[in-house]
């Protein structure tokens, strides 16, 4: 029988798979992690989000009631960006204790390390505590994959606890905010450049508006995630330097606080953009947060401390994740971002992982999920 690859060896071989999103090329990831479970002794369930984009459901089942652990990861990258690179995106190269490639660190080395995790979680004695390993598409693009599972809960069942293994260094991240996007778009009247009198430029209103933004601060602040953030990430409009433009809009891109309410803050903004201004909701991602005081988080910090040498601090991502929708699809579980890959290295060309940090995930997954089982 052909051995087991390592988590290094598995993460170079999905880095080695294109799963650029888009188009999304997820399917030969989930069929090479999807055997290896199945070789493993999980029951492997595939549910698609579209033709060959399939997000799967592992389980190892538990002879106790009560629900299981859940380790989730995304099977997407985002492209190669336009910016060349110095190694092969997809050639995996080993180098200074790094591996290098996209996906290395976001986040094709967590899913590795879950997964080789489970494997030696499927070698011992069956314990009371089940365990439930799902792999999901289409994550860089708002997370459909984890919104279809969170829409079927027949299917997806459910879940006592959560760890998304999205890169923090090994450290556990107690949450993230969300994410409000919204398209704000003024109207105007054409008029001919040199006679700007006789029209009504739908510029000049984006930009009173843009003034406005640049001066809100939003309240309240969180004492690990600060404060909401806005970014005005895109502004059009005009079609010819000699012509009055009678259209401008602007993309605006918020970050939000766990339990802010969306519909709200989109009614400040809409004050703050006038009334002249049609404000569109493009997504909305619902932040998390999990209170560092929750026995199960006290118990990974322990395993942490044990482990890496030094206990955790208090802290939350600024990203949103898969874990935000499946959070609230459970009803709020404790939730906790885990993963090996470097925060910064996070999209950036040239991406890489430490050798290290691949291992020592694989350690910190199959002792936290141990103990959950209880053997």
């Amino acid at each position: 029988m052909e051995p087991f690859p390592s988590a290094l060896e598995m993460t170079r071989r999905l880095i080695s798979l294109d799963s650029s999103n888009p188009p999304g090329r997820e399917e030969a990831c989930a069929l090479y992690l999807g055997g290896l479970l199945e070789k493993a002794g999980w029951s492997v369930q595939r549910l698609d989000l579209s033709p060959g984009r399939p997000n799967l459901l592992a389980r190892l089942p538990g002879q106790g009631p009560e629900p299981p652990l859940c380790l989730c990861g995304h099977l997407d990258t985002v492209p190669l960006g336009a910016a060349p690179w110095s190694h092969d995106p997809h050639g995996a190269q080993v180098e200074d204790g790094r591996v290098y490639g996209r996906g290395s660190s976001d986040m094709k080395s967590g899913l590795a390390a879950m997964v080789s995790a489970a494997r030696r979680l499927a070698a011992l004695p069956a314990g009371p505590g089940g365990l439930l390993l799902l792999l999901c598409s289409d994550e860089e693009n708002g997370c459909g994959g984890s919104r279809l599972l969170a829409g079927q809960p027949q299917v997806l069942g459910g879940a006592g606890a959560l760890i998304v293994a999205e890169p923090t260094d090994n450290q556990p991240y107690l949450g993230h905010k969300g994410a409000l996007w919204l398209q704000a778009t003024y109207g105007g009247k054409a008029a001919h450049g040199s006679m700007p009198e006789q029209g009504d430029n739908a510029i000049l209103k984006a930009a009173r508006g843009v003034a406005r933004l640049e001066a809100w601060r939003p309240a309240p602040e969180h004492p690990q995630l600060g404060r909401t953030s806005l970014n005005i990430g895109t502004i059009s409009g005009g079609t010819r330097i000699n012509m009055v433009p009678d259209r401008a809009s602007l993309g605006l891109d918020l970050r939000t606080l766990p339990g802010q309410d969306h519909g709200q803050l989109t009614a400040e903004v809409a004050d703050l953009l006038g009334p002249e201004a049609a404000l569109e909701v493009l997504s909305g991602m619902p932040g998390m947060w999990t209170e560092p005081g929750h026995p199960w988080v006290r118990e990974v910090y322990d395993v942490l401390e044990g482990l890496a040498g030094r206990r955790p601090a208090p802290q939350g991502g600024r990203y949103f994740t898969d874990g935000g929708v499946l959070h609230g699809a459970w009803g709020g579980l404790p939730t906790l971002i885990l993963g090996p890959g470097e925060p910064t290295q996070a999209h950036q060309t040239d991406e890489w992982c430490l050798l290290g940090n691949i291992e020592l995930a694989v350690e910190i997954y199959f002792e936290i999920a141990r103990r959950w089982r209880g053997v």
